[in-house]
């Protein structure tokens, strides 16, 4: 049984409510967020969260077979052409490219931002230099998307531990706390790209997890958002308000989302450089640049770090140190 599954059974979820969440709603957020409940409601005191992935080993390619497209099922979307979540995504990307003229040298920012922030992290699984012509040199998969703007498949594992925060002080390693955090599904029509890119429902739950943690947008130091294609940062930077809807391409130009920038995003490299952790390994990296162990890739002073995947269930956590 999965942690995911451990605590829904723990808080009383039906199975049944669970198999029909899309595979994003189904992970960290929403399984953090859960333990955090559990603990503050006496059900639990620790609760071990543990996530395997053997995607690579297992030969996974997301798409293109029953039970790998992007919704519910793939018998629903094949017959408009969405064979697999890529090509969910690039819809998305092409449509917002017509509305706001996002263009595609905007988005290679985003790959090649990541992959810089990975060659710093010596446990990514892609190191090498990526440079803007590389990107758009780069073969398609589903067209306006490049290989590059896809997520890793890869094969590895995490374990999170939380507990009670009167107890925290206790560990060896210094503790980075869950001060906020909310989630909110977007069911309806979810086979198809939603005409807001998630933004209203992104919106949303920022706001909740800002006034949960008592914090505004503006004290975040970093982010880390689920990239599981390179435009979905674009619809969360957009969905939390961080610049206005169809403003993505330009705010995330000149380092502004690079390390030593204004906001710093996915500094471990993320799903596109660093592993396919289903978010689990941005949690990590939340944690660790809390702590102050990130080693080259180490933000200066960094004491706020949210995490965000806008999907059918959009969630969003704010870690934040003791001071």
């Amino acid at each position: 049984m999965s942690s995911y599954e451990t605590i829904a059974s723990t808080l009383g979820i039906q199975p049944q409510w669970m198999a029909q969440l899309p595979s994003e709603g189904r992970m960290s957020g929403t399984s953090i967020e859960m333990a955090a409940m559990a603990i503050t409601t006496g059900l639990c005191r620790r609760v071990a969260l543990v996530y395997g992935n053997n995607g690579r080993s297992a030969g996974a390619t997301y798409g293109g077979v029953v039970g790998e497209a992007y919704g519910t099922s793939a018998d629903l979307t094949a017959p408009y052409g969405f064979t697999s979540p890529g090509a969910f995504y690039s819809m998305m990307y092409q449509r917002h490219k017509h509305l706001f003229g996002t263009t595609d040298d905007q988005l290679a920012t985003i790959a090649t931002t990541f992959r810089h922030n990975a060659s710093l992290n010596e446990n990514a699984v892609m190191r090498t230099p990526l440079s803007r012509e590389d990107y758009h040199n780069s073969r398609y998969i589903v067209e306006p998307l490049h290989v590059m703007d896809y997520c890793l498949i890869n094969d590895g594992g995490v374990a999170l531990i939380m507990c009670a925060a009167d107890e925290a002080r206790d560990y060896p390693q210094p503790p980075a706390y869950l001060l906020g955090f909310a989630q909110q599904g977007q069911l309806v029509d979810s086979d198809f790209p939603p005409e807001d890119f998630w933004c209203g429902a992104t919106a949303a739950v920022g706001e909740r997890a800002y006034r949960m943690a008592d914090v505004k947008r503006g004290d975040i130091d970093a982010l880390m958002v689920y990239d599981n294609f390179s435009p979905n940062v674009l619809f969360a930077l957009e969905g939390l308000g961080f610049c206005e809807q169809g403003q993505a391409g330009d705010f995330i130009q000149d380092g502004r989302i690079g390390i030593g920038g204004e906001l710093p995003l996915n500094t471990s490299g993320g799903h596109l450089s660093e592993s396919y952790m289903q978010g689990w390994g941005l949690t990590v990296e939340a944690v660790r640049q809390i702590r102050g162990t990130c080693g080259d890739r180490q933000l200066e002073r960094p004491s706020l770090v949210q995490y965000v995947c806008p999907s059918p269930v959009v969630s969003s956590i704010i870690y934040g140190s003791e001071n």
